[in-house]
């Protein structure tokens, strides 16, 4: 059966509720609610499209800001009337221009690991051609992938260093600078996080 025909439309009265997931960083973005034809709509387009129960139509995100929803997944839950659809955002989600329409602010604190890790990669990727004086992150790139690799190499005896003496304070920070150098030359290199995850999952599988 297909996706469409699994659901219990009854039971929802004709609006299935959508949670919408960032694929890469688990993110959740909004909830929104889908019809039949929102749900039909947005398997065809590979865009997220919902019922507005405000505007009476259907609604695809980002068809004013350009903020779209690029469709990864879809998955229904147990009771067949929940969705969990996982995507790759196109700027902000939330209409006050944040991340997420959970998180008015963005508060760093309070975001999941993986979400900030995810968050700091992209900085990361902004600071590309900066100028140099304006941060450490763009001096880095500007003297090149030769200096950034030596600081990879650096930073991964500091840790081993660290974790040999039994400082376990010493092993956090030398850990936190390897996992950012390494980010920077995953981004001098037009690589991501998501690369080495995906590698990873391979092996998991084998």
């Amino acid at each position: 059966m297909s996706l469409t025909t699994t659901i219990d439309w009854e039971k929802v009265a004709g609006l299935i509720p959508a949670i919408i997931q960032d694929n890469t960083s688990g993110q959740v973005l909004m909830l929104g609610y889908m019809n039949d034809e929102a749900l039909a709509k947005t398997l065809d387009t590979k865009q997220v499209t919902f019922w507005s129960r405000t505007k009476n139509r259907l609604w695809t995100k980002g068809e004013t800001s350009g903020n779209v929803l690029q469709l990864k997944s879809i998955k229904l839950d147990c009771d067949q009337d929940t969705l969990l659809i996982q995507v790759s955002p196109i700027g902000p989600t939330c209409h006050l221009n944040t991340t997420s329409c959970f998180d008015s602010n963005d508060d760093t604190n309070a975001q999941p690991a993986l979400v900030f890790l995810h968050q700091l990669e992209q900085i990361l990727a902004n600071r590309k051609g900066a100028d140099p004086d304006s941060s450490y992150t763009a001096s880095l790139y500007a003297r090149g992938t030769k200096r950034i690799s030596q600081k990879v190499g650096e930073e991964g005896v500091e840790v081993a260093l660290a974790a040999t003496s039994g400082d376990k304070a010493e092993l956090v920070c030398e850990s936190a600078d390897l996992i950012y150098h390494l980010l920077v030359l995953l981004q001098d290199q037009k690589l991501d996080l998501e690369d080495v995850i995906n590698k990873l999952k391979q092996r998991h599988q084998k």
